[in-house]
């Protein structure tokens, strides 16, 4: 269907509905109608069969939201149908009788690069049919690629953030024929398929969608006597070096994102952004859970039943002291304040404490002695009692 049917068919009139109808009220009209006109109804009956790819046509069109936005904003943009339109000299109410091609292409105003170039461009940009630009597909500007790289560094450079070099590689225009895929001496020609546009349309039913032009690859050009650097792509090879900054508290595994960072882009456009993967090599001592920083610190029985203050290291720092109250059990943890990672709003997270109270291995017999004495005088209390219990009575 061509663009100018398209605009012309007022396919709320032919359901019966206002423009305001909610989706259940179109599919009601449309159910209503395909019964009264469908062919098998009405066998032999050629009027009634054009009336019935009228009606599916209009429900194909509004039952689907973005389509029927897509219909709304063509006709508001264009007046209520086009069948009032007129140009210089052309009456109203004299049906349809100007050329879109004029219209579009900006060749029915006197101003360059005016309305009619505007309209032509965003109609084409609402159906990505009719109108044309003025911009071929070779000096368009295009964004250069997004490129990845991968990083490692160790857990303090992750947690205090730091600047890492890159050496990137990323596709660029061909130094040899300054991207134009010709060999030297020579000049592209414009593809005649889709005359420079670098775009073709496909026609799928009430709709025509842009793609890539298959003979010219989207370029608008076609190069017959190709650069030997880089066999007519008009595409290289180029290596540079960065300094990226790694902000801080990264975690492993992240994936960062460096705005324009990638690739240059072409004929003026933006570059590209770079991604980075973090990989954070494991601490002898310390681990993270978010912003906070995690250790586990040994701890004898003494300290532990009868309270202590030990010395806790620090990430970066002189160690703090920590109170252990009387009778804290194994594994329980405590928290430091403010010696964690970065957050985004500049404060820290806290330090996780967990004491492990540890056995030793060997014991002198002074040592030997006194937990004897001590196990003499704690007897009488069976700490499993009350397990043994439970266990029990399941």
């Amino acid at each position: 269907m061509s663009t100018k049917d398209y605009l012309e068919k007022d396919y709320y009139a032919v359901l019966g509905v206002p423009k305001s109808a909610t989706a259940a009220e179109i599919k009601t009209a449309y159910r209503k109608l395909a019964r009264q006109y469908h062919p098998d109804a009405n066998k032999g009956n050629t009027e009634t069969e054009e009336k019935f790819k009228e009606v599916s046509e209009a429900y194909d069109v509004l039952s689907d939201t973005k389509r029927r936005k897509e219909y709304d904003e063509a006709r508001t943009l264009f007046g209520s149908g086009l069948g009032g339109y007129a140009g210089t000299g052309a009456p109203r109410g004299g049906g349809f009788n100007f050329d879109f091609g004029d219209l579009f292409s900006g060749s029915g105003t006197s101003h360059q690069g005016g309305a009619g170039e505007r309209i032509g461009d965003l109609f084409g940009g609402l159906f990505n049919r009719g109108g044309r630009t003025t911009t071929t597909g070779a000096t368009r500007p295009r964004r250069g690629q997004d490129i990845e790289s991968e990083v490692s560094m160790s857990f303090g450079e992750a947690v205090d953030g730091t600047t890492v070099s890159l050496r990137l590689t990323s596709s660029s225009a061909c130094a040899a024929c300054s991207g134009t895929g010709a060999k030297a001496g020579t000049t592209p020609r414009v593809c005649p398929t889709c005359e420079g546009t670098g775009a073709a349309s496909r026609n799928l039913g009430n709709f025509a969608f842009s793609e890539p032009c298959r003979d010219c690859r989207g370029r608008g050009l076609l190069v017959d006597d190709p650069c030997p650097v880089c066999e007519g792509s008009g595409r290289g090879k180029s290596t540079r070096t960065i300094q990226a900054r790694i902000p801080a508290g990264v975690g492993d595994g992240q994936r960062i994102r460096l705005k324009a960072k990638g690739a240059p882009g072409e004929n003026g456009g933006p570059a590209g952004d770079l991604y980075v993967q973090v990989h954070v090599k494991p601490h002898p001592v310390f681990g993270r859970t978010g912003e906070n920083l995690t250790v586990t610190v040994p701890v004898t029985f003494p300290e532990a039943a009868l309270g202590a203050e030990i010395k806790v290291p620090t990430l970066k720092g002189m160690p703090v002291t920590l109170r252990i109250p009387e009778g804290t059990p194994n594994g329980r943890t405590f928290r430091v304040r403010g010696r964690g990672a970065p957050r985004k709003d500049g404060t820290k997270g806290d330090l996780l404490v967990t004491v492990q109270v540890t056995v030793p291995p060997h014991l002198d017999d002074k040592a030997r002695a006194a937990l004897e004495e001590f196990r003499d005088a704690s007897e009488g209390t069976d700490l499993r009692e009350e397990l043994i219990k439970q266990a029990r009575s399941e």
